[in-house]
C-alpha cells in the first residue's frame, strides 16, 4: 500500500494570535556559542510573524513557550487561542497540556506520520537553516555563530514580502511598515569606537556584524581581538569593499541530528565548538586591498 499523499490545507487564522505554530529543532550538529543546541520558533498563522528561541535542553520548550505567551500577549493585549505542534514529548507532558487546559489554549496536534498538517512550522524552521548556512558561508565567523545568524534571519522574515500575507508580517503584528534602512550585512566588519584609549592608540577597532539586539536600538558586534560580543550603535559599515573581495566558503555544515551522537562525517569534519569564547575560531576580517579565502568547511 503507497501512503497517499498530503494536500488538504487548514483554515487560516482571522487575527494575531489566533493560532500559533510552535516546532523544536535539534540537536544541532556543531553547539552555538553559550552552549545552545537547540532552538524553537514560533510562527503566527494570521501575520506569519515569527520569534524563535536559543535552548541548551529540549526540555526547556515549555519555559520557552511561557516566555513567549508573556510577551504576546502583554503587547498586542490579546491571548493565543490555538497552538498547533507535532507529538513531540515536549508538548505532550502532563504540565504542558495542563498548562494549556488553565490557560484555555486549545492543544492541536498533527497526526502521527504527517509532518505536512504542522507544516508552517516545518517550512519556517527549513527556511531558517538555509538563510543561517548561506549568511555563515559569506563571513569569515565559525560555525559556532550560528544562534546569531539564526536570530538575524528571524528578524529580516518578518521585515519583508512573504507571498503566504498581503503585506509584511511586521506590519501585520505591529500595524506599521518596518524600515530597512538600517539592515546590514551579517558578517561584515565595521569600524566601532573604542572606549577609553591611550593617546598613541587608535581610537577606533575593527569588529564583526552579527546581529540586532532585542532589548535596545543598536547593533551586536563582534571583538576578534577579546573575542566578545558587545552592542554599539555608531559603527561605520565596509560593506562595499567586504563583498567586493570576499569569496564566500563553499560548503556549511550544519545540520539537525536525528539520534544522541553526532554523526561520523560531521564529527570528522566539524567537531562541536565548546561555548567558551577562548575556544572559538578567531575570524579573519578581509582587508581592502586583496581577497581572503577560506578553506571550506
Amino acid at each position: 500500500m503507497t501512503k497517499r499523499s498530503f494536500s488538504a490545507k487548514g483554515a487560516r487564522a482571522t487575527e494575531c494570535l489566533g493560532l500559533i505554530h510552535i516546532d523544536v529543532c535539534g540537536p544541532m550538529s556543531i553547539q552555538a556559542r553559550g552552549g545552545y543546541e537547540y532552538f524553537i520558533t514560533f510562527t503566527d498563522d494570521y501575520s506569519r510573524f515569527g520569534y524563535v528561541y536559543l535552548m541548551r535542553h529540549k526540555s526547556d520548550a515549555f519555559d520557552m513557550f511561557k516566555a513567549f505567551k508573556a510577551e504576546v500577549e502583554n503587547q498586542l493585549e490579546k491571548h493565543i487561542k490555538i497552538l498547533r505542534s507535532d507529538r513531540g514529548g515536549e508538548y505532550l507532558s502532563g504540565e504542558f497540556q495542563q498548562y494549556l487546559i488553565d490557560n484555555g489554549i486549545v492543544s492541536q496536534f498533527s497526526a502521527p506520520g504527517t509532518p505536512q498538517q504542522n507544516g508552517v512550522a516545518e517550512r519556517r524552521n527549513r527556511t531558517l537553516l538555509d538563510m543561517v548556512r548561506s549568511m555563515l558561508s559569506y563571513s569569515t565567523l565559525s560555525i559556532s555563530f550560528w544562534g546569531y545568524a539564526l536570530q538575524t534571519a528571524t528578524y529580516i522574515l518578518n521585515d519583508v514580502p512573504s507571498k503566504s500575507v498581503p503585506k509584511t508580517p511586521h506590519e501585520l503584528w505591529t500595524g506599521r511598515k518596518p524600515s530597512l534602512q538600517h539592515l546590514r550585512i551579517f558578517g561584515c566588519p565595521a569600524h566601532v569606537l573604542k572606549g577609553k584609549t591611550e593617546k598613541m592608540e587608535s581610537r577606533s577597532e575593527t569588529c564583526i556584524f552579527v546581529g540586532y539586539p532585542k532589548e535596545t536600538k543598536g547593533y551586536y558586534f563582534y571583538s576578534p581581538s577579546d573575542l566578545k560580543v558587545f552592542v554599539l550603535t555608531n559603527a561605520k559599515f565596509l560593506e562595499k569593499d567586504y563583498m567586493n573581495n570576499f569569496v564566500p566558503r563553499s560548503r556549511i555544515v550544519l545540520n539537525e541530528m536525528s539520534g544522541d551522537t553526532i554523526p561520523r562525517e560531521v564529527t570528522q569534519h566539524n567537531p562541536i565548538v565548546s561555548s567558551d569564547p577562548t575556544q572559538d575560531q578567531q575570524p579573519t576580517i578581509p582587508c581592502r586591498s586583496g581577497r581572503v579565502r577560506t578553506q571550506p568547511e
